[in-house]
């Protein structure tokens, strides 16, 4: 997947937006060692760093780092795989907000992160849960089968996981869970072109080999579709559903 960092930033805020207050979990203290497992661009990373907290960033997308870099010059940043990476320190904390659910193997994500805290450290993420945007999902697969790509429809753009799906591979990864909750949250998108957008940068999975302007087509198609569900009072809405999760090293 290529992310559109400026497009992220300028038209998808919400989503750091609402972060802030998962970070009421995380409490980073003054001098902590955090990981940021899926920084993006690197907003929330750096309200980590606020606190007086040390705090490194790391990202699959090449095109989030450089933004993050070129925004945050005073915050550590790499590019490494959620599921395939090492530190030669260890951390207090651990933190993602909505990354997890673009990552197939949620197992190795645990496992890679319990391995870089300290005994006694806590890991803190948000991701979507299970159902979660199935409307603009469904709008969009409805839309393919009807302009003849119903075998895309097959394509596996997240991984939404239930609470308990997350509780039996947080254990066996060997994380004792401390809090986990699962909430309805409709997020208001941006603008009267929100929900072409949010397709645009989110769902591009599906439209992977099929030609611009079907593609264009297949979008237009959607768009009109979850107007009917997704449109109230001039404002666009994605049906979130967020699962939210507080596990200690111990």
């Amino acid at each position: 997947m290529i992310w559109n960092a400026t497009l992220y930033n300028e038209k998808h805020s919400f989503v750091a937006k609402y972060g802030e207050d998962v970070l009421g979990w995380l409490a980073p203290q003054k001098d902590e060692q955090i990981l940021d497992v899926g920084c993006g661009t690197g907003t929330l990373t750096s309200k980590i760093a606020e606190s007086g907290a040390v705090v490194t960033g790391i990202d699959a997308s090449p095109e989030m780092i450089a933004k993050a870099k070129q925004t945050y010059s005073n915050i550590e940043f790499s590019v490494k795989d959620a599921t395939n990476f090492s530190f030669n320190k260890k951390f207090d904390a651990a933190f993602s907000n909505a990354t997890f659910h673009w990552v197939k193997n949620q197992q190795d994500v645990l496992q890679c992160i319990y391995n870089v805290l300290k005994t006694g450290g806590r890991l803190v993420y948000e991701m979507g849960a299970k159902y979660n945007i199935e409307s603009i999902h469904n709008a969009v697969k409805k839309a393919m089968i009807e302009e003849g790509f119903e075998a895309r429809t097959n394509t596996e753009v997240n991984y939404f996981s239930s609470a308990a799906e997350q509780a039996v591979m947080l254990e066996k990864a060997g994380f004792t869970i401390s809090n986990i909750i699962q909430f309805e949250r409709p997020t208001a998108l941006v603008g009267k072109d929100g929900m072409k957008n949010w397709i645009i940068q989110f769902a591009q999975a599906f439209f992977k080999n099929i030609q611009k302007e079907k593609t264009e087509t297949i979008i237009d198609k959607a768009v009109a579709v979850l107007k009917k569900t997704n449109y109230e009072n001039g404002k666009w809405y994605a049906d979130y559903i967020r699962l939210r999760v507080k596990a200690i090293k111990k």
